[in-house]
C-alpha cells in the first residue's frame, strides 16, 4: 500500500525502479503493504545501506511476511543505534530465508513450553495469559510463525483443560483505578487525531497480546490501530453528527455480495464484525453489496441471511446497497460538479494499460457540464454497454494502481434482483462501500487484507464530498488448508458434477459444514480460537476439527455402525433365547448419565467390521483371530472357533463361543451389532479432504487445482448396518459411532434407508502436516 507522503512515494518509486520490479507488482498487498511497512517502521536514523538491504530483500521476495519483516526492521533500528554494519548474508540467516518452521516443530516448541507452565495452565485455566507462552516459544525459536504459534496453543490448552465453563467465561471483576476505556468519539478517530499525538504505526493487537480471556469473543481487539491518513480523519462537526446519529454506539456491518454462498472465511468475518458489535455493545447490520446485477440471486439473498441466524448472529437490521441507488446517483453527480470525476470512453483493456503505464485519460479533463450531460445519458440507456463510464479523478500516476482514476459507474442492460429494470447504471465497489459505510454510520468498517490498498480511494472519496469517514481496519482473511474459497473455482466443481452441490460435506461452504453436522457454536469457538490478526497463513484442518470434536464429544449419543460387516455365528447360544435374544442396556452416553440408555439385544448372529479379524494373529493386534478372544462391546467375550471365506479367499463367517459369565477379560474391545431386525442398512459417507494439497489455488497451470483433486475423498460404504433405533434419526441429528467417528444423519435420508456422514473423526487423522 502507499502513503500519500511525497517523500514515500518518490522513495518508493526508486525502489521499485532500483530493483527492477514491474509496476503490476505495486497493487499486489504482499509486496506493496510489506513495502509500506518498511518504509515507516525503520526509523529516521536506520542509513541508507541498511535501509536498501531490508527493501531489497522485500522486493526479490526473499521476506514475504510481516513476521519476518518485523525481524529485519526491529535489527536494522537496533544496528542503526551503533553504526554496524549488516550484509545481505546475515540478514538472510537472521530472518531465515528459504527456512520454514514446520507444523511439527511448532507443536514441539509450544509443547515444551506448555510443559514448563503447566502448573499455571491448570491453576488459571483460560484466564492463563496465552501471551506469555507465545513470547516463550518466539524466544526459544525467533523464526516460528506467531499465528500458528498462537493457534497451537491455544489448541493445546483446550486439549487440556477441555471445554470452557461457564465460570471461565464469567467476566473478570475489574479493580478500582482502572484507565477509563476510551470514549465512542475518540475510539472512532484515527489514532492521530487528536493535536500533537504521535502516530502509531503498530498493527491492532493481536490474540496473543490480551493478558487474559474473558469472554468469548477473546480473538477479537479492544481497540484497532491501522495505516493512517491525514484524509481519514473527520472533523468535530462530523464526529458531532455521528455521535447524534447513533447515540454514541459502536456501529459495524457484514456486507456479502450476494453472488453465491457463504464460506468458513465468511464465519470469520461475521464473528469480527456481529462479535465485535456485541463486545461493545453496539449494533451490526447485515447489509447486501447488490451492485452487481449480472449475479446475484433472490436465493443467495436468502441463503445468507439464513446462514447467518444459523451461526447465531442477529443483525440489528438488514439493508441493501440498492437501496440508496439514488442517493449513490445523486453523489457520482456532485462529484463531477465538483471537477473530481469525468466520463471516460476507454475500453477495459485501454484503462487497464494506460495504468500500467500511468497515462491519463484522453477524455481526463473535458467540459464538467459535457460529464454531467453524458452521465445523465447513460442513467437514461442513450449509451451501450462499455461505451462510457464515470471514473474519479484522482491521479493517474499514483503509486497505488487504485487510485488511478478508479471506476465509479458502469453500464449494465439487466434487471435487478430488487430495483428491477429501473436503473441501467450501476455503481462500482469502491464508489459504493465507503459512500454506504458513512449513510449508515459505521464506525468500524473491518475487512480483510486484501483490501488493504483499497483504503486510500476509500477515505479519498469521503474526503471529496466532506461525509463521515468510518475507522477502516484490515485483517488477515482465514485460509483453509486443503480446499478452495475462490466463488468461480466452487461453482466449477458443482457445475462439472464432482461434488454434490454447494452443500456437499467437503465443500467449505457453511452450507457444506453444516450439512457435515458442524456446530455453529463450534465454528464460531474456533473462529474465537484462531484470534483475528494481520498475519496471513493457512489454517491446519485438523484444528477446526478438534474444536469440533471437543463440542460433540460433551452431546453426541453414542450408537454403533459396522461399515464392513462381517457375519459371526455364535454357536453355544442358549436355544430358549433365539427368538427373543439377550436384552441388554447400553447408556447414551458413558460420561453424561442424565442422556439416558437404550435397548440392545445380543443375538445368536451379530456383525462386526471385516477390520477386526485377521486370519493369522500378530503381536501387538487385538482384534479376533482363530482361537483368540476379544470383548463385544456392552455385550460378552467371544472367541473364534473356525471361520469360512468365500470365492475369493475372503473371510465371509465366523463361528465363535461366547463367554456368559465374562470370566476372561481379552484386552480388545470391538463393536458389532446384532442380526435383522434389530439392525438396519444403511448408506455411511466417509470424508476426507477435497484436495491433497495444503494451497491447490497456488498449484502452476490453469486447470492444475482441479488434478490436485483427492480421489478419496469420499467413500461411500451403501450395505453398513446401524442399530435399529437409529432408524428414527432425522436430518441433522448427530451420533458417536463407537470406535468409527462422529457421524450425522443427511437430508438424503428417508423412510426407508438412513443416510450419514462423517461429521468428524475420533481422532486427528490428517497429520501435523495440515
Amino acid at each position: 500500500a502507499a502513503s500519500e507522503s511525497s517523500k514515500i512515494y518518490v522513495s518508493l518509486l526508486q525502489v521499485f525502479q532500483q530493483f527492477e520490479l514491474p509496476q503490476g507488482e505495486l497493487a499486489q498487498p504482499s509486496i506493496a503493504s510489506l513495502m509500506f511497512s518498511a518504509h515507516t517502521k525503520m526509523k529516521p536514523n536506520v542509513p541508507e545501506s541498511l535501509r536498501n538491504l531490508v527493501l531489497s530483500a522485500v522486493c526479490d521476495q526473499r521476506i514475504t511476511k510481516y513476521s519476518r519483516l518485523e525481524l529485519a526492521i526491529s535489527k536494522v533500528n537496533e544496528l542503526a543505534l551503533t553504526s554496524s554494519e549488516w550484509s545481505a548474508e546475515e540478514l538472510n540467516d537472521y530472518v531465515g530465508v528459504g527456512v520454514e518452521v514446520s507444523d511439527a516443530e511448532t507443536q514441539a516448541l509450544v509443547k515444551a513450553c506448555v510443559d514448563e507452565k503447566m502448573d499455571q495452565i491448570v491453576s488459571k485455566r483460560y484466564r492463563f495469559p496465552v501471551g506469555s507462552l507465545v513470547s516463550s516459544v518466539l524466544d526459544k525459536n525467533r523464526l516460528a510463525d506467531r499465528q500458528k504459534v498462537l493457534e497451537e496453543a491455544t489448541l493445546q490448552i483446550q486439549q487440556i483443560l477441555g471445554p470452557q465453563t461457564a465460570e471461565d467465561c464469567a467476566p473478570v471483576k475489574k479493580s478500582k483505578g482502572k484507565k477509563k476505556e476510551k470514549s465512542e468519539a475518540e475510539s472512532m478517530r484515527a489514532p492521530n487525531s487528536n493535536k500533537g499525538s504521535k502516530h502509531s504505526d503498530k498493527e491492532a493487537p493481536s490474540a496473543e497480546q490480551s493478558t487474559e480471556i474473558e469472554d468469548g469473543f477473546q480473538g477479537i481487539p479492544n481497540a484497532f490501530e491501522a495505516r493512517h491518513l491525514k484524509v481519514m480523519v473527520n472533523s468535530p462537526e462530523l464526529i458531532e453528527a455521528h455521535k447524534k446519529a447513533t447515540g454514541g454506539k459502536i456501529v459495524t456491518r457484514f456486507p456479502p455480495e450476494p453472488n453465491g454462498y457463504l464460506h468458513i472465511g465468511h464465519a470469520k468475518a461475521m464473528f469480527l464484525d456481529f462479535g465485535y458489535a456485541r463486545k461493545m455493545n453496539g449494533e451490526c447490520i447485515l447489509r447486501y453489496d447488490d451492485t452487481n446485477p449480472e449475479t446475484e440471486k433472490q436465493e443467495y439473498i436468502d441463503s445468507i441471511e439464513a446462514t447467518t441466524r444459523w451461526l447465531g448472529h442477529e443483525p440489528t437490521r438488514i439493508t441493501y446497497s440498492s437501496d440508496y441507488f439514488q442517493r449513490l446517483y445523486d453523489l457520482c453527480a456532485e462529484l463531477i460538479s465538483k471537477d473530481k470525476a469525468f466520463v471516460c470512453h476507454q475500453s477495459s483493456a485501454q484503462i487497464s494499460e494506460d495504468r500500467e503505464n500511468m497515462v491519463d485519460s484522453p477524455w481526463r479533463n473535458r467540459p464538467v457540464e459535457e460529464s454531467l450531460r453524458i452521465f445523465d445519458e447513460m442513467r437514461r440507456g442513450m449509451w451501450d454497454e462499455g461505451e462510457a463510464t464515470v471514473r474519479m479523478k484522482i491521479s493517474m500516476q499514483h503509486v497505488n494502481s487504485a487510485m488511478r482514476d478508479p471506476i465509479a459507474y458502469r453500464i449494465r442492460f439487466c434487471a435487478h434482483p430488487r430495483s428491477g429494470d429501473q436503473w441501467c447504471v450501476y455503481p462500482s465497489y469502491d464508489f459504493t462501500h465507503c459512500l454506504v459505510d458513512s449513510m449508515e454510520w459505521i464506525t468500524h468498517s473491518l475487512c480483510t487484507l486484501e483490501f488493504e490498498v483499497r483504503r486510500d480511494p476509500y477515505y479519498w472519496l469521503l474526503a471529496a464530498l466532506d461525509m463521515y469517514r468510518p475507522f477502516v481496519w484490515e485483517f488477515a482473511r482465514l485460509n483453509l488448508a486443503h480446499t478452495v474459497v475462490s466463488k468461480r473455482k466452487l461453482l466449477a466443481l458443482v457445475n462439472s458434477g464432482r461434488v454434490r452441490g454447494w452443500d456437499d460435506p467437503r465443500m467449505p461452504t457453511l452450507l457444506g459444514l453444516q450439512r457435515r453436522g458442524y456446530p455453529p457454536d463450534a465454528i464460531n469457538n474456533f473462529c474465537a480460537q484462531i484470534g483475528v490478526s494481520r498475519s496471513a497463513g493457512f489454517i491446519g484442518l485438523h484444528k477446526l476439527e478438534a474444536v469440533v470434536r471437543s463440542h460433540l464429544d460433551e452431546s453426541a449419543i453414542r450408537a454403533r455402525c459396522v461399515l464392513r460387516p462381517l457375519k459371526v455365528v455364535v454357536k453355544n447360544f442358549p436355544e430358549n433365547q433365539l427368538g427373543s435374544g439377550i436384552q441388554l442396556t447400553v447408556p447414551n452416553h458413558p460420561k453424561n448419565a442424565s442422556a439416558g440408555d437404550h435397548s440392545a439385544v445380543f443375538t445368536k448372529v451379530v456383525y462386526i467390521d471385516a477390520t477386526d479379524f485377521r486370519a493369522t494373529d500378530e503381536k501387538g493386534y487385538y482384534g479376533l483371530a482363530p482361537g483368540k478372544s476379544a470383548m463385544l462391546r456392552h455385550a460378552f467375550p467371544v472367541r473364534v472357533c473356525d471361520f469360512e471365506v468365500n470365492a475369493s479367499g475372503e473371510p465371509s463367517c465366523l463361528f465363535v463361543e461366547y463367554d456368559h459369565e465374562k470370566s476372561s477379560k481379552p484386552k480388545g474391545v470391538l463393536h458389532w451389532v446384532p442380526d435383522t431386525p434389530h439392525s438396519k442398512t444403511a448408506e455411511v459417507r466417509l470424508y476426507d479432504v477435497l484436495f491433497r494439497s495444503e494451497d491447490p489455488g497456488a498449484l502452476p497451470g490453469s486447470e492444475a487445482w482441479l488434478d490436485d483433486l483427492n480421489p478419496d475423498s469420499e467413500i461411500v460404504h451403501c450395505d453398513a448396518l446401524i442399530e435399529s433405533f437409529l432408524d428414527t434419526a432425522n436430518p441433522g441429528d448427530v451420533f458417536q459411532f463407537e470406535r468409527v467417528g462422529y457421524f450425522t444423519c443427511d437430508k438424503d435420508s428417508n423412510s426407508e434407508r438412513k443416510v450419514f456422514n462423517l461429521t468428524v473423526s475420533l481422532r486427528d487423522t490428517y497429520g501435523k502436516s495440515s
